[in-house]
Parts: structure tokens; sequence; C-alpha cells
């Protein structure tokens, strides 16, 4: 037993690792595993402690990159703000209560006009919640008037948390900047600020930003100068600086990077408290108050279920990043929410908080040689990008002179490109789409312009990435319910099924994921049987599926065939030929090679459209 307690891994070096790493990637460097994000940081194969970061020891003090109280979430939990959803406000006061028992923390909800309908709604909604737990609302354009309605409420000084807003979020997602509504909005925040001594107030909103497209350095960078406009604005008002500083909150998305959205998150408390020491505020001012949400730009109508994965990551990483208030969007958000998917995304929460124990570690990241490099790294190429905004006037300048959003849009793009070829996976819709699933339709809600005049500027339109491949099989419905029929490719499985399979599997999920049925036969090893197979068929679309070998030995053979005697109907081949050998397949009839690195987007884009006009010109012969 001793001798089994003695025993030890022998230490490697890092040199060690990388030739023994090299030799397994057939003459690739470890160089080639590097890997580059949206925010344009390289990362490592491997962190070692040679990437050893300087850091506090205890959260709560120095950079506040590992919180902003020295015992984590031991004796400060981070609230569960779960935004409720309600059409009456008669509902609304129905589901506080009910979320009350069920673990909810915090007053969040989505605030509307109707709730201003009689002067006591508030006060008859909300009982005496105000006064056993904070608030978590983001009231937008309506926070002058919800200010007015908590002023019938008991307890102005016990009442806590945040009702904010953030114009300059505002303007960028209405595409107008109001100076009326900033001036309107600047005097409430001194009037709140009386009236309510222990209520947080100015909301720094990134997310409207991060649903753009926006990547973790241009979220930060954005903070931190809507940050620095309001701390200038407010104490030209005559605020005193701590007291601003008392009153914020930063609002930011969680999206799917686990490491990165963790880095983030403390990359904006180092990044805020270099801020409040250059206006030499008091370590007891610098801490940065977060609320966070999982992100909506990542969530998907097909497959909604992938969903609780997705928001499950996303608050893990809020959890561990330090955030103090959190909502979890319901599985189902974009297609409606239901009572079911509201309560399981409260549960996320409590999973993490009794099941995971994570109120009881207090900053689980601290010290990973990983997370705190990219800290660094995120927190260095931050402060640059917040430089370029400031240097260019601020926050307001840049979204005047459309910069700022020709930025975000430009990562959008990537990201877009990244889902269109299929380099980054969506399950249940670029990859992995099932055909057989039923999704409720729900119409479009577009909101009306918030501000009645101002300077126009482009807005931030808020973006799922899953939105270019929902639109594809919204179209198959579409041509579906019009024709009657599915639209479908042909499969030509040449040779044996293991030939063949693994190109037919990859191609079946390629037209999947824009809404196309794929139809396959028996074997095909012979010309005759791909004609029997094809005029069998009442479809024009086919697809040759099989290995290179068997393209030239039989492929060749099989489409000049198939095209003498059918010229009408198209063919598509799977793979991508040696580059001497493409003309000849072009020539011979292929229409287009698909591979790995096509653009999946655009292709059955172009094939649903080639099948409408083909399906509309015969229903008209």
């Amino acid at each position: 037993m001793g001798k089994i307690k003695s025993q030890a891994f022998v230490i490697k070096t890092l040199d060690e690792w990388k030739e023994k790493a090299e030799s397994s990637l057939k003459g690739k460097t470890v160089k080639s595993l590097e890997t580059t994000t949206y925010e344009n940081i390289v990362l490592k194969p491997l962190y070692s402690k040679t990437d050893e970061q300087p850091i506090s020891e205890f959260p709560g003090a120095s950079d506040f990159r590992r919180g902003i109280y020295p015992l984590g979430y031991r004796t400060n939990e981070w609230k569960a703000a779960q935004r409720i959803s309600y059409q009456t406000p008669e509902e609304l006061q129905v589901k506080l209560h009910q979320s009350f028992e069920k673990g909810q923390s915090a007053i969040s909800f989505e605030v509307k006009e109707a709730l201003f309908e009689r002067e006591e709604s508030l006060v008859n909604i909300l009982g005496n919640f105000n006064v056993q737990y904070p608030f978590a609302i983001n009231a937008k354009d309506l926070q002058s008037a919800f200010h007015k309605q908590v002023t019938n409420l008991d307890g102005q000084d016990q009442i806590r948390g945040y009702i904010g807003a953030d114009p300059v979020a505002l303007f960028a997602e209405d595409g107008l900047i109001s100076e009326e509504f900033l001036k309107d909005w600047l005097e409430n925040i001194q009037q709140s600020s009386i009236l309510f001594p222990n209520l947080r107030t100015i909301l720094i909103d990134t997310v409207p930003y991060h649903n753009g497209g926006a990547n973790g350095v241009q979220e930060l960078g954005i903070s931190l100068a809507e940050g620095v406009y309001y701390l200038e604005k407010l104490q030209e008002k005559g605020m005193e600086l701590e007291e601003i500083l008392g009153k914020m909150v930063f609002q930011f998305a969680i999206g799917g990077n686990f490491f990165m959205e963790i880095a983030k998150l403390r990359a904006a408390r180092v990044l805020w408290n270099r801020i409040t020491q250059l206006y030499s505020v008091n370590e007891k001012s610098r801490g940065m108050m977060i609320a966070a949400e999982t992100s909506s730009s990542t969530k998907t109508v097909h497959d909604p279920h992938v969903n609780l994965l997705r928001a499950g990551n996303e608050a893990f990483a809020a959890v561990i990043g330090g955030v103090q208030y959190l909502h979890v969007s319901p599985f189902d958000e974009h297609s409606g929410a239901t009572p079911f998917s509201e309560r399981i995304a409260r549960n996320v929460q409590l999973l993490l908080k009794e099941e995971a124990h994570l109120k009881k570690v207090i900053d689980p990241a601290g010290g990973s040689w990983y997370v705190e490099e990219l800290t660094n790294l995120l927190a260095e190429k931050a402060w640059s990008f917040f430089q370029q905004i400031e240097a260019s006037g601020g926050i307001l300048e840049v979204l005047k002179t459309n910069w700022l959003q020709h930025e975000i849009t430009s990562v959008y793009e990537r990201r877009n490109l990244d889902i269109q070829t299929r380099k980054q996976s969506i399950v249940g819709t670029n990859v992995y789409a099932n055909l057989d699933e039923t999704v409720p339709s729900r119409p479009l809600s577009r909101e009306q312009s918030r501000f009645a005049g101002g300077v126009r500027i482009e807005a931030v339109t808020s973006k799922r990435l899953a939105e270019p491949f929902e639109e594809l099989r919204s179209k198959a419905k579409y041509l579906e319910g019009k024709f009657g029929s599915v639209p479908t490719v042909g499969m030509i499985c040449l040779g044996e099924l293991k030939q063949y399979k693994s190109r037919l599997d990859f191609m079946k999920g390629f037209f999947a994921s824009g809404g196309i049925n794929s139809v396959e036969g028996r074997p095909i090893l012979t010309v005759e049987d791909a004609r029997q197979f094809v005029t069998q068929q009442p479809v024009k679309y086919f697809c040759l599926c099989g290995t290179n070998d068997q393209y030239e030995s039989l492929g060749h053979e099989i489409l000049m065939g198939l095209k003498a005697e059918l010229p009408e109907r198209t063919f598509y081949l799977a793979g991508l030929p040696e580059k001497e050998n493409q003309a000849r397949w072009m020539n011979e009839g292929i229409k287009q090679f698909i591979h790995l690195k096509s653009n999946c987007y655009e292709a059955i884009s172009t094939l649903l459209a080639d099948m409408e006009v083909n399906t509309i010109e015969k229903t008209k012969a």
C-alpha cells in the first residue's frame, strides 16, 4: 500500500509534450492546433505554469477580477432574476407570487404601458414583495413612468436592486438619437437618487450590441465608453462621482463560448476598476455590479430542447464569472414560452445553486492559467477598443458616424459565414436537422420607434445565428404547402453500402439543414440501375454519392448516360474532385460539387429558388 501511495506520474517538459503531440499530427506542428476567436485572440492548445498570471489571493480587492465580495456567493448569492412575461397586470401578479414560491429571488418583469393605466397598479401587483426582494428591471424608455409608480410603494428607503435604463443602448436599437430623451433621463436620475437612496437606476446595457453580433472585446469597450459618458454627463449635472457609481449596473448577455464568457465578466471588472482608479475613486466604490442574461442570438426555433443545453452552459459561465443578477431564457422563447419552459429556466439556476453547489465555492476560475491569460488579453484588447471610441469623440459620436455599427456588422458577418459553411455547428439547425418536427408559427413583432425625433443613425438590429437556416426551412415548408410535395433530392448511391454511406449521410444532413428531404434507392452498380432509379422518382434533382474510385470507374459513365437520356434532370456530386478533373465533371453535367467547405446556406438557397421556378413552370405546362 505504501508503494502504491508513493507512486507518481513522471514529470514531463513542454518540449516533450510538443514532440509527442507532433508525432500524432502527421507532419503538422503544434501551432496548427491554435485557434483564433472572433475577438482575434489566438488560443493555444495547451496552457502551463509558464502562463501563470499574478492575481490577488482573495476576491473583493486588487483589480476585482475575482469578484466584488471577499467571500463571493458564500455571503452574497446571485439573484435569480427571471424576467416574467405577461399579458395583463393581473397575470403578472399571479406569476410573481408563483415565482417567489418556487425560487425566484428578485423582482424582474417586462415593463409595459399597461402597468401605468391605474395609479395603484404596481402596489396591488407587488404587495410587500418590494420589501422582501430587490428589483432587477430594465425599464427602457418607460423608466421615468415606472419610477413614479414606485413612489406609491411603502418603505422607499428599503427599495433596493435596480430599475434602470440605458438611453445610448436604446438609441442604438432604435436607430435614432434623441437629445430630448437624454436630457429628461439625466434629470430623472438626479431626482430618483434622492427618492430612492438604495436603488440603482443607471444601466449600462451591452445586450443589444451582443445580439447585433458584437464580440467580447467590443462589448467590453462599449460598456466602458457608455459608463464614462454617463459619469461625465451626471457630474455636469452636479451629482457626486461616488453617488453616480453607486447607481450603476452593467448588463451583459452571455454567449456560447464558455471560457471566453467567464473571462469577459472578469475582464469587465478589471477594466472598470482601471477607469475608476483614473477618476481617483476610493476602493469601496470601484466594484462593478453585473446583471446578466443568457444570449438570445445563440438560440434556435428548431429543435428547441437543445436550447436547454445552450442556456445551461451560458448560465454556468455567468455564475463562474461572478454576476449578481441572472436571467435564464426559456428554451422556447422564440416560438412562444410556456409555463413549463419558464419553470425549467428558473430551475437551471436552482440546480446551479443547490446541486452544483456553485453558491458554496469562491471564484472557482481564479488562478486558472487559461482563464487568467484570456482575461488579460480581453482586457488589453477591450481597452484599445475603448480608446478608439474615445479618440473618435465618444460613444454617441461613433454611433452617429455609424463606425460602431459597421465594426459590429463585420464581426457578425464572420460569424454568419462560419454558420453558413458549417464551420460552426448549430445542432438541430445547420447540422442534425429533424425534418419531422412541428414548429409552432409565431407572428413577428416589430417595436415602433420609441422617440418622436432626433438624429437618424443605422440601428443595431438583433440577429440570431440560426435565422438564415430557419428561413430556408420556412421556404421549404412554403413550397411544400404551395405545390403539395416536400422538396426532395434523389441520392444515386454508387457501389456497396460501406462505400457510399459516409457521403450519403453527409449529403442527407446537408440538404436537411434547409428543409430538403433525401430519397435513396438500392445500390447503383450499372448505368441501367441508375436509369431505373432516376426515372422512378418524381423529382428533378439528384446527387451522386460514392468513393473517388467509383466516381472515376462508374460515375462518369452513369452521368453521361443519364444526361443524354434525361437532360432536364439536375445533378450534384458529393465531394470535391481533384482540380484537374473538375472541368470534365462540369462539362458532363454536374451543376455543383458539394463538400465540407461548401457554403451550405447559399447552395440550398439557390436550390430552393430553382425548385420553385421549375415547379411553377411545370404547373403552367
